[in-house]
């Protein structure tokens, strides 16, 4: 009954469902940490905002990487902008997630001769994008700046891909280290994303926006969809088996009942000749006799 299971286009069906289940099942299960990475990154942001201003140097410092734990923490520093060394960052979006244009780095020399990167916020590309922008002009004299604590920009944490032979002063990503090279002085690690400066000056970038951390994303609910898809698997198998023995059975029955209605002719008795029928007999008979008489009539 179940020998076509042994047919080549159902081994290849069979071995295909075999090899989708555990796929889908480990699909499922990325997705599901990428909902608990969500989670876990949505309650970091949340916790850091919450907790209270410190002075940037308490938590990086020259050639240091910015802590997991301590990225998004309210932080603070005192200096002076070195706008000389100021440089913009390409292809960054605006607040409405749409528009392109740049991020304004300015470096922040602190009363000890470090320094710190200050991302002072998102200005419009211009015209010609192979020049210098038109940047609001930083505060002049000793500022004191707060904003969120972040790590240093590298193609694998951010996914931009740093190219090579950009326009003087323009840069794809915000690193500390790079910046030092033409700084020339030691530069904290990590930079500051501006929420407020004291004094603020008159026109400034565009704030960079506070991070999204209320949403959870959708990645549980893929994830519960490709379990779905691997339970599907074998019940679709399940059902496909059964419709093949279904429609097998329909053939065998189609082809039983055609041999029966196709067989030979019975073949025909004596009794089909003429006269043979219910009282045939009776008249061959009779005419038979009939003869006899007809004879002797003759004779007289």
């Amino acid at each position: 009954m179940y020998r076509f299971l042994l047919s080549r286009q159902w081994v290849i069906l069979t071995l295909v469902g075999l090899v989708l289940i555990p796929v889908m099942i480990r699909l499922g299960f990325w997705q599901l940490h990428r909902h608990e990475h969500r989670v876990a990154q949505n309650a970091l942001i949340a916790k850091s905002l919450a907790a209270p201003a410190v002075p940037v140097d308490r938590l990086t410092a020259p050639g240091r990487t910015v802590a997991h734990d301590d990225m998004w923490r309210t932080v603070t520093a005192k200096g002076r902008y070195d706008t000389r060394h100021e440089v913009v960052v390409r292809q960054r979006t605006a607040a409405d997630e749409q528009s392109i244009g740049y991020y304004v780095l300015t470096p922040l020399v602190m009363d000890d001769g470090r320094a710190v990167l200050v991302n002072r916020g998102w200005i419009p590309a211009g015209n010609d994008l192979t020049r210098f922008p038109e940047v609001p002009a930083a505060p002049s004299g000793e500022v004191t700046v707060t904003g969120r604590l972040k790590a240093d920009e590298t193609t694998g944490n951010s996914g931009i891909k740093d190219k090579p032979g950009l326009p003087a002063r323009q840069v794809m990503l915000i690193n500390s280290e790079r910046q030092a090279k033409s700084l020339s002085r030691p530069v904290l690690g990590g930079y500051i994303e501006l929420t407020t400066s004291s004094p603020k000056g008159a026109h400034q970038p565009e704030p960079v926006p506070a991070p999204e951390h209320g949403d959870i994303g959708p990645h549980m609910a893929y994830a519960i969809q490709w379990w779905l898809f691997s339970a599907g698997v074998p019940i679709g198998w399940v059902i496909l088996v059964r419709r093949e023995l279904k429609d097998r059975a329909a053939a065998r029955a189609a082809e039983a009942e055609a041999g029966s209605g196709d067989g030979p002719e019975p073949d025909a008795g004596p009794d089909s000749e003429p006269g043979a029928g219910p009282g045939g007999a009776s008249q061959a008979r009779a005419g038979s006799g009939a003869q006899p008489a007809r004879a002797g009539a003759e004779a007289e």
